[in-house]
């Protein structure tokens, strides 16, 4: 600054205004299936039939293993016997406890024992419909890891099963740009399996909290996947895009950084005023301003280093 007294100093400035942004940034992520599972048996028993081809794609409720089931099938035929047997008795002496030849506790006890019966049945049935191990949901079966007449228990991998249709991608984005992401945002990905191909999905999930370590948040998008062109595992490059409206940006050379502050000075009749701003994102040449200044604030773009708050200035040129 020259002595006091001195003529204004000639600086640059431009008017800020606010305007639409669209936010861009770069994440790397990781695809998973939108549903996973390694499909195990309930029961231990000998594989009698196999029903999917590796690698097909099969609907909800499909069987996949059929496991030997005779004595299973035994069971449940005592215990509908048994039932039908205790029905028949409680009926007979239902009829009878009208004429009071038979007392109303005995009733009481018959009718108890259809109900351990029809238990029984229920039972006898579910363990019969385990030994039919289905598909939970619609999907791509693995490799098959059985063979007919294998003995298989809860600890074996019969196969896999990946819903594919939709995938789910994995990516963190640093706490910084946390205020940029929303659900539903667009985003679109890209392999290098497919180097002239963009995959199109939004975001479905934003973790709830920050990892302290690393400083970013976890997020997961939704990635339709009609194709199966991409595979759960595979490594993808994620852009990201956020319209907005009413941001205000203003030339990087405008910033004057000091104690890891950021300050600009904004010319108020004829006069340097130096203010602290909240920065936001960063454009190629811009610097996005969240607090300190307005729209239709004059900020000095060339010139900073020859003013401060108070001195008079002279605009040069304005945009």
């Amino acid at each position: 600054m020259g002595p006091r007294g001195a003529g204004p100093v000639p600086v640059v400035a431009t008017e800020v205004a606010a305007r639409p942004y669209r936010d861009e940034f770069t994440a790397l992520g990781t695809a998973r299936a939108n549903e996973a599972i390694e499909v195990t048996s309930r029961v231990s028993s000998v594989v009698t039939r196999i029903g999917f081809a590796e690698g097909e794609e099969v609907p909800a409720g499909r069987v996949l293993i059929e496991l030997d089931n005779r004595d299973l099938e035994a069971s449940l035929a005592v215990a509908k016997a048994t039932l039908q047997k205790v029905r028949s008795q409680f009926t007979r002496r239902e009829a009878l406890g009208a004429t009071r030849v038979i007392s109303e506790a005995e009733l009481e006890e018959l009718a108890a024992e259809v109900q351990v019966a029809e238990a029984e049945v229920r039972g006898a049935e579910a363990r019969l419909r385990d030994s039919y191990i289905r598909a939970p949901f619609a999907g791509t079966v693995g490799l098959r890891q059985v063979s007919l007449g294998d003995l298989v228990g809860p600890d074996t991998v019969i196969t896999t099963l990946d819903d594919l249709a939709t995938l789910k991608l994995e990516f963190t984005v640093p706490e910084a740009l946390l205020d940029t992401l929303a659900l539903g945002m667009d985003i679109e990905a890209s392999s290098a399996v497919y180097p002239e191909r963009e995959f199109a999905g939004s975001v479905s999930t934003i973790d709830s909290r920050v990892d302290p370590a690393t400083r970013s948040v976890t997020v997961l998008a939704s990635l339709p996947n009609p194709d199966r062109l991409l595979r759960p595992g595979m490594f993808l490059t994620v852009q990201l895009q956020r319209e907005r409206q009413d941001v205000l940006l203003i030339p990087e050379q405008a910033l004057v950084p000091r104690q890891g502050r950021q300050y600009v000075f904004v010319v108020e009749d004829g006069r340097a005023v130096e203010r602290e701003v909240e920065l936001g994102v960063r454009a190629p040449g811009l610097a996005e301003i969240r607090r300190g200044i307005e729209s239709g604030d004059v900020v000095i773009t060339e010139g900073t280093q020859k003013v401060r708050t108070g001195a008079q200035v002279q605009l040069s040129a304005s945009g």
